[in-house]
């Protein structure tokens, strides 16, 4: 059995961006260096090509691409997870396979949300995708425009498709929301948590499985959940309240936590440039001497806890 193949996404599951080159081309070998750094980290899982990974401005044939180079780098050494989104279940179906063919360990599926569809609508999508393959699955529902799925509907959906493993939830006090699941599904669906970490301390009592941010300061935010899940809370928020100026920031607009993301990673040597695919966003000036001034002060925090970029 390869190392990470059999193990359970847990801690820290960072997306991994795109590199592009200036003429916006995907950046191959920036790409199996952005791997090689999370292997090197130990995290039991990378996912690709999501929102964090600028999935809406790639090509299908581009999707299928990255997916193949994260399997071919990581060599075994961790789990790859194929975010397969489509607005259609039987593309995303389509493209899940290929994932597999491809070598991808599990697969992840958003909830389309492109315009409200009822819980029946959308357990008629997941379904046969989830059953579909047979591998674990992730389901991740990013709503910002209204109610995400809940106990009830997360229940139905593990009793009719035994392969969905993880749920990743992008929402404020979902707390309660976290426990609810945990009970009515006794456990057999780990959650996970998105938001870059913004709720991470608030959800680790309450039984959350792990978190998927974006591979910046992935490192530093698996430090904090294992300090918090050992009980060490006091070190776990000092390192916290050293990342939280950036998560804070980033927030504000998606296009804008994208530019931080990258130019984090420029600052700790990992990109040797950091553009986005248009549609972008173009911080004004102030906004691009901050952005700057808090990546220095995350890269300092990391040095400071112990984490380089290079192990």
């Amino acid at each position: 059995m390869q190392p990470g193949k059999s193990r359970d996404l847990s801690g820290v599951v960072p997306i991994v961006p795109i590199p592009f080159g200036s003429d916006e081309s995907i950046d191959e070998e920036a790409l199996r260096r952005l791997v090689e750094f999370a292997v090197a980290k130990g995290f039991t899982g990378i996912c690709l090509p999501a929102y964090g990974s600028e999935f809406y401005k790639l090509s299908d044939e581009e999707r299928i691409l990255v997916v193949k180079v994260a399997v071919s780098q990581a060599a075994g050494r961790l789990q790859v997870i194929a975010q397969s989104n489509h607005g259609s279940s039987r593309v995303a179906l389509a493209m899940a396979r290929k994932h597999l063919e491809n070598g991808a360990d599990l697969i992840s599926i958003a909830v389309p949300r492109t315009f409200a569809l009822h819980e029946d609508d959308l357990l008629r999508f997941l379904k046969p995708i989830l059953n579909g393959v047979k591998v674990p699955s992730l389901v991740q529902d990013h709503y910002p425009g209204g109610t995400t799925i809940g106990a009830n509907f997360v229940s139905r959906l593990s009793a009719e498709c035994p392969g969905f493993r993880y749920l990743k939830l992008e929402e404020p006090q979902v707390t309660a929301k976290l426990v609810a699941i945990r009970e009515a599904t006794q456990d057999r669906i780990k959650v996970l948590d998105g938001m870059s970490g913004l709720y991470l301390l608030e959800l680790i009592p309450a039984g959350l499985g792990g978190v998927m941010p974006g591979l910046g300061m992935a490192d530093g935010l698996n430090l904090i959940f294992g300090l918090r899940t050992a009980n060490r809370s006091e070190e776990a928020f000092q390192l916290y309240g050293k990342l939280l100026p950036y998560i804070v920031f980033a927030a504000q607009n998606f296009e804008l936590w994208l530019y931080c993301e990258k130019r984090l990673l420029k600052a700790r040597g990992l990109l040797a440039s950091a553009p986005c695919r248009e549609a972008s966003i173009a911080p004004d000036p102030h906004s691009v001497r901050y952005v700057d001034e808090i990546n220095e002060r995350i890269v300092q925090a990391l040095a400071d806890a112990g984490l380089s970029a290079k192990a």
